[in-house]
């Protein structure tokens, strides 16, 4: 049987990989944010959307895995058990978060995501955040608050929401962690395609536990699911997966800032929501602020990865003892 190496670290600077790296994570921030105005289009609740949407993802990324002749094997699903009990969990504590707080309580506290993860990736990752960085990262997280909080209307909060929001950010903050370590013992495909089943499992009992209507959806909705399972799924998670192990941790939670600004311009574009002049200068400095720390990444390239983008969908690993000495 032939194996496959997941992404390791070379042995020289590669400003190439890393390039490829943040492009490929702001692409995957980018499809994330469409979810959000798909998600609107959808007749189903948020537990039910989870569900079938990371069902047939799953599906979808299972048979991707089979054609390249790489098939999905077992293994896989208890390697990737920590970061898909952290993806479920997140959908399902935000869902009830919402129900219990505002949207922009719940939006602002997982915008902090990124000092969790700085954190982690300082002290276990050995990622060394130069004094700017740290600067232009609350620079780009006031700009979301700006965003948020300026299309806020009369809204009820509730500290029992907000302690689920911090959950919900924590739990998404998890999930981050885990898909960067994951490389010791998986590629990123079988990554994403692992934390894809859990999640679907963890939100289907969920959805009838919450009382949602968890029949089978229309032709319409399954429509729009499609579109997620596309971009938030295949483009979203599997891309920021194989970015993050190219790129430093705290760098592609940062890049998550830019969700909500994406998220409230195609809304204004595609559904016709307002937006006021102070949100486009806030989305303009998250933007300028995010710019300013890639900029300093291509100044300090981190160590490369040697895996093509290609061979992160295609490859499957067998861990061997050097694997599994974490």
């Amino acid at each position: 049987m032939t194996t496959a190496t997941p992404e390791t670290a070379g042995t020289s600077a590669d400003g190439t990989d890393l390039s490829r790296g943040l492009i490929g994570a702001a692409i995957a921030v980018c499809a994330w944010s469409t979810g959000t105005v798909l998600a609107k289009g959808i007749d189903m609740g948020g537990l039910a959307i989870g569900a079938y949407r990371f069902a047939f993802f799953s599906i979808a990324i299972v048979l991707w895995m089979q054609i390249r002749g790489t098939p999905f094997r077992l293994r896989v699903i208890r390697d990737s058990m920590w970061g898909g009990i952290a993806l479920g969990a997140d959908i399902a504590l935000f869902f009830s978060a919402v129900k219990l707080t505002s949207i922009v309580n719940a939006t602002i506290i997982g915008s902090l995501q990124p000092i969790v993860v700085g954190v982690v990736a300082a002290r276990f990752f050995g990622e060394h955040i130069r004094p700017r960085d740290a600067i232009w990262s609350l620079v780009a997280l006031g700009g979301v608050v700006l965003v948020v909080t300026a299309s806020a209307g009369s809204s009820t909060s509730d500290i029992r929401g907000d302690l689920l929001a911090l959950a919900a950010m924590l739990s998404w903050s998890a999930y981050f962690i885990t898909s960067k370590n994951s490389k010791k013992l998986l590629t990123s495909t079988e990554f994403t395609a692992g934390t894809s089943i859990w999640t679907a499992f963890i939100c289907i009992p969920l959805g009838f536990a919450f009382g949602q209507d968890m029949s089978w959806p229309s032709w319409e909705n399954w429509a729009l699911l499609l579109a997620m399972a596309i971009g938030s799924g295949l483009i979203g998670h599997a891309l920021m997966n194989w970015s993050l192990v190219r790129i430093p941790l705290w760098v592609g939670s940062t890049f998550t800032l830019l969700i909500p600004v994406f998220s409230a311009l195609l809304a204004w574009v595609f559904l016709d929501e307002a937006l006021e002049l102070i949100q486009g200068v806030a989305m303009a400095v998250v933007i300028g602020a995010l710019a300013m720390i890639v900029h300093g990444q291509r100044q300090s390239v981190p160590t490369p990865i040697e895996e093509p983008l290609r061979d992160s969908l295609s490859a499957s690993h067998q861990p061997t003892s050097d694997d599994l000495d974490r």
